[in-house]
């Protein structure tokens, strides 16, 4: 298995240049002139893609668990809240471009949906996780247990969450490599690859997981016609 601690140490080059578009939506971004390694973040981004639909931004979004708690401690609560996010994404049609659970938050970046907008996403991904969670402890718990359960959570999230418009393709890069890095600075585990619930074995090992990253075919494209 490939390690990738030491690029993500390294941090970004100073030599960092910005040329040519790389892929558009209705506003150009520039493409990175980098070392190989920044270049799988280019990966399901299409060229010349135009599409129409609100402010066409992407979404950076922070999500907590109620009061900081570790909500998402454990593997099976992390792949429930992807099998979710999955479902979530197919319901309402939008691109997610990279992600990562950490124990007790999520980041979330995505395009904007087909169908509603990214605060209805959210409602529905915590909505439907929570849901999943507590009838799971409702089911677990019985009279002869009930002392065992007390502390059974009765609040998931917290009410709010941060949304972060992101238009250009340095900050795009800067919030990927922001969300891969989090399990490796949390001291969770020595190399990003290492961490199964984040985008960054989609993008450097090509890996489908439970959520499909850079499914751009999602969007229904509005083509512009030629000009008389």
């Amino acid at each position: 298995m490939r390690h990738f601690s030491r690029f993500w140490r390294s941090g970004l080059p100073n030599s960092l240049q910005f040329g040519t578009p790389l892929f558009h939506h209705h506003w150009t971004v520039p493409a990175v002139t980098a070392p190989a390694a920044l270049r799988h973040y280019s990966f399901g981004m299409r060229r010349n893609l135009k599409r129409y639909y609100g402010a066409g931004n992407l979404h950076f979004i922070t999500c907590s668990c109620y009061r900081r708690q570790p909500l998402l401690g454990t593997p099976r609560r992390r792949d429930l809240l992807l099998t979710v996010l999955e479902q979530v994404r197919k319901r309402y049609e939008f691109v997610v471009v990279g992600y990562v659970v950490m124990p007790e938050h999520i980041h979330l970046l995505i395009s904007e949906p087909q169908k509603k907008n990214p605060s209805t996403v959210m409602q529905a991904l915590k909505i439907g996780f929570a849901r999943r969670v507590l009838a799971q402890a409702r089911r677990r718990r019985n009279q002869s247990q009930a002392n065992l359960f007390d502390h059974a959570p009765q609040h998931i999230w917290q009410k709010r969450f941060y949304d972060f418009n992101v238009w250009t393709e340095r900050k795009r890069i800067e919030k990927l490599r922001y969300m891969h890095c989090n399990p490796v600075k949390r001291g969770l585990v020595e190399s990003p690859e290492l961490w199964r619930w984040s985008s960054f074995r989609a993008y450097f090992l090509r890996e489908t997981g439970r959520v499909r990253v850079n499914e751009w075919e999602v969007l229904k494209l509005k083509i512009r016609p030629p000009a008389a």
